[in-house]
């Protein structure tokens, strides 16, 4: 700690640490330049860097170097129940590891305050059209998750600094957002910012309040939460001018929707966004939050807006006490961190979007970021002529419309306006088709509480769309099963069924098995959409439906006025809300009782948490390097929902015949996402998704087959993906996988990582990575290398027949050479990039994987 720069916040009986000081001292007038991002890391570095280091990570700031590392100290952990789970599901094997080695197990505990909210665990098997649907949703909830559930509560009393918000209570980033960000800290009586990491890549959300949080693996957040520093280097900054504003009628959706295409297309993966410009200041909170949520689609790390006067009203909003609000808004005019005092902020590069330019939007058919304007359905071929036939499903029939995810439900306009959408076509008398499974899920209870404000709710349900949960539904892939009659018709006609969601990820396969493209939309467009049946419908144009009169009606008879949504979400949105929600959900109860012993009494027959596998046998020791086959080579644009999908769990897949096998009823599978407790379950998802395309699998006519499909070497026998890692395991063959472009992109999903090197997969080879699956690939001990500009799988002809070795000594950003061992004795030698960054990422690979870095360092302060 560096006290020399502990100082008296004014007004207040608080201290803070004066990172403009300590800047300045170095060169003078340097703090004024930095931008919003470079003055929050500063001020960590000066209140827990040591003194010896200080200077030199400083200069990395000032001078826009990236040559060192520097720490930084996340104030908290945020997790949802998959990864959260997963992550203590670690820690208790951690412990159990320790255990054996003669230590304390009770000493392995976070250090960093780590919330879990449990949000991921529920399937929409009932409707919105349903009677008591939330009821019966989460009966089924807990029916299917009593094993998952046991372990979590165990967790609360058995480890110092985890709190866990129970089912049922809303997603864990608008959570985040609407309470549990202070946005200031306190803490010894010093007043810092807030920053945190979360186990989902949306966790940016945050950012639209000024905090510095971002999404990473579970693996990095165990990481964070046994008190080791993030280790990082300065990322790319770049500035967003925000300019113009929206035209009547276009939503927060439509606008990041479009930024999402714009920002994909200039290329910001990895970097903290930065949106300044009088956009920027007059988008509300509401619409702040949507853009930083959508961060991972655009491939950015961090979206950060500044503290300004949208943030007080918005923490007013929300129910925040006075004194922390009063708090806040001190802290960032005294520091620099409001938004007048970054006027002078320099960036190395600056983008430009016009935001009068945004039309009504979709994005799909299969990435968020496939920009799709309504005005060009037809024109994009997806709006065509189809004619109704009696007792049928249309082409193109939707089959799913969810008002889901908390990318949209923070948003109170976008929800008011969906209720006026309702409004208005039942006073028209438009129905939701018979075929569409509709439902609203979203993410905080104050959402229904001004609904029911507005009288919007009775709408909304007249359409179907009743409440059936508060919690991460369609979006995550957990939209129930379908009518047995739909699904059958989809089967026998192979009818092209789509899904409308207001989500933020649309990939194939992903949203239902049976909905063969998915397409993101803003709420009102989600129940427009409900009532025209079909994705084959031109929403701006063609008829819904007809009034009393026979008067046709189409999407603008229906749309409401901006004035009438504001005036409304003024009327309607209050403080008591938030304050009658998340008061009760945040009080300390009392009652939870310490556990009796700080190892977990694992169950045997568990298909959904059982002790993890990573201290023992081939996880533990070196990877050679050497003699790797390829499991698979991979295309551009692999998600982590090719590599272990998170979806219904079939029952003709690897998981759904071993879940068989160990008694469990079909109806009762459950989500590959609930089961990555248990790694024999979870293994079985690795490249399990339906839509893969392996290009070691091709047909008669050499055209790629798709489908979860392996080719065994030297035989060359197809089989199913599973079947190929199960005799890879068995001969004891190490693997290497060789892929494309923007490999790993998606959910911060860690058994992406987790899948791959059980399998045995020893290396990745690709010509790019996502940021959050390249840290942990390292975490699980896997080498991610990146081939040089201009060499690709494919003018290096890799067919999947050969062996591979990797050749030199890891460090960051150095050369490695990947030696190819051709069938017909050819060895051909490739430089590639070792994507370990950092000197912490070499130590933590060369010890197998975080947490066998830790049990070692543990026990070597421990003895």
């Amino acid at each position: 700690m560096n006290t020399e720069y502990r100082k008296s916040l004014p007004g207040t009986q608080l201290d803070y640490f004066d990172a403009r000081e300590a800047v300045d001292a170095i060169q003078p007038g340097a703090y004024d330049k930095l931008p919003y991002t470079s003055r929050i890391l500063a001020e960590q570095l000066v209140r827990r860097c040591a003194p010896a280091a200080l200077t030199d990570s400083l200069k990395q700031l000032i001078e826009r170097k990236r040559d060192l590392d520097f720490p930084w100290y996340p104030a908290r952990v945020v997790c949802h129940d998959i990864l959260g789970q997963t992550a203590l599901v670690d820690l208790a094997g951690l412990r159990d590891a320790i255990a054996e080695q003669g230590g304390d197990p009770s000493k392995v505990n976070p250090v960093v305050p780590t919330q879990l909210i449990v949000d991921h665990s529920l399937a929409v098997e009932h409707a919105g059209f349903e009677e008591n649907a939330f009821e019966k949703n989460r009966a089924v909830e807990e029916r299917r998750n009593e094993d998952r559930f046991h372990f979590i509560n165990w967790t609360k009393t058995a480890f110092d600094n985890v709190d866990v918000i129970p089912p049922g209570n809303g997603i864990m980033h608008q959570i985040n957002l609407e309470k549990m960000s202070p946005v200031v800290q306190v803490a010894d009586g010093v007043a810092y910012p807030d920053t945190c990491v979360g186990t989902d890549s949306h966790t940016p959300m945050v950012d639209a309040l000024g905090v510095i949080s971002v999404g990473v693996g579970g693996l990095e957040a165990e990481n964070v939460m046994l008190g080791n520093p993030s280790m990082m280097r300065l990322p790319d900054i770049v500035g967003v001018e925000l300019v113009g504003k929206l035209k009547p009628g276009i939503t927060g959706t439509d606008l990041v929707l479009a930024l999402t295409e714009f920002l994909r297309r200039e290329r910001v993966v990895g970097a903290y966004l930065e949106f300044y410009g009088e956009g920027a200041d007059a988008l509300t909170v509401g619409d702040r939050a949507t853009i930083s949520n959508m961060t991972p689609e655009y491939g950015a790390t961090a979206a950060m807006f500044f503290i300004d006067g949208q943030t007080i009203d918005y923490l007013k909003l929300t129910g925040r006490d006075d004194e922390q609000v009063a708090l806040v808004e001190k802290f960032a005019k005294h520091t620099g961190l409001w938004a007048d005092s970054l006027k002078t902020a320099e960036y190395e590069r600056v983008l430009r979007f016009d935001m009068s330019t945004v039309e009504r939007n979709l994005a799909g058919p299969s990435n968020p970021h496939a920009l799709l304007p309504v005005s060009e359905l037809t024109e994009r071929g997806i709006a065509k002529p189809w004619e109704e036939q009696e007792g049928l499903m249309p082409d193109g029939a939707v089959i799913i419309a969810a008002i889901t995810s908390c990318t949209n439900t923070s948003n109170p306009r976008n929800m008011i306006a969906a209720g006026l959408i309702a409004r208005n076509a039942n006073k028209l008398g438009l129905l939701r088709k018979p075929w569409v499974k509709t439902s609203l899920a979203p993410g905080s209870k104050t959402v229904k509480m001004y609904l029911e404000e507005a009288d919007l709710l009775p709408e909304l349900q007249q359409l179907g769309f009743d409440v059936v949960a508060f919690a991460c539904t369609t979006c995550n892939g957990m939209s129930g099963a379908l009518d047995p009659a739909i699904q059958q018709e989809i089967i026998e006609r192979d009818l092209y069924a789509t899904a409308v969601l207001s989500g933020n990820r649309n990939f194939d396969g992903r949203i239902h098995p049976y909905a063969k493209q998915a397409f993101l939309a803003s709420p009102p467009l989600v129940v427009a959409y409900a009532i025209a049946g079909t994705i084959r419908f031109d929403i701006e144009k063609d008829v819904l439906g007809h009034d009393a009169n026979g008067q046709p009606v189409t999407l603008k008879d229906i749309w409401p006025s901006d004035e009438e949504i504001d005036a409304i979400v003024k009327a309607s949105v209050k403080p008591e809300q938030f304050r009658q929600t998340y008061i009760p959900m945040f009080e300390k109860k009392g009652d939870d009782k310490k556990a009796t012993s700080p190892l977990y009494d694992w169950r045997p027959m568990s298909t959904y948490i059982r002790r993890p596998p990573y201290w023992e046998g081939s996880m533990a020791a070196q990877r050679a390097l050497k003699n790797m086959r390829p499991l698979a080579v991979l295309p551009d644009n692999i998600t982590t929902d090719h590599l272990s999908p998170s979806n219904a769990i079939l029952p003709d897949s690897a998981a759904g015949e071993y879940l068989a096998k160990m008694g469990l009823p079909e109806e009762d599978f459950n989500s590959y996402a609930t089961h990555r407790g248990d790694h024999l379950t979870a293994q079985r998802a690795t490249l399990a998704n339906p839509k893969l395309f392996n290009e070691m699998v091709r047909d008669e006519q050499g055209k790629v087959i798709q489908g979860s499909l392996a080719r065994v070497e030297p035989e060359g026998e197809v089989m199913r993906m599973w079947e190929a890692i199960e005799t890879y395991m068995e001969r004891k063959q190490p693997l290497i996988i060789i892929a494309g472009a923007d490999y790993g992109q998606g959910s911060s999903r860690d058994w992406a990582a987790k899948g791959v090197a059980l399998a045995g997969v020893e290396a990745i080879v690709a010509e790019g990575f996502e940021r959050i699956h390249r840290t942990n690939l390292i975490g699980m001990g896997v080498m991610p290398l990146q081939f040089e500009e201009g060499t690709t799988r494919k003018t290096l002809a890799i067919d999947g027949t050969e062996v591979f070795d990797v050749e030199g000594e890891p460090a960051p950003g150095a050369t490695l050479t990947l030696v190819i061992r051709r069938q017909n004795g050819d060895v051909e030698r490739v430089p590639v990039i070792c994507r370990l960054d950092t000197a912490e990422e070499v130590s933590v690979y060369a010890a197998g994987g975080i947490l066998q870095k830790f049990a070692k360092e543990f026990m070597a302060e421990a003895g």
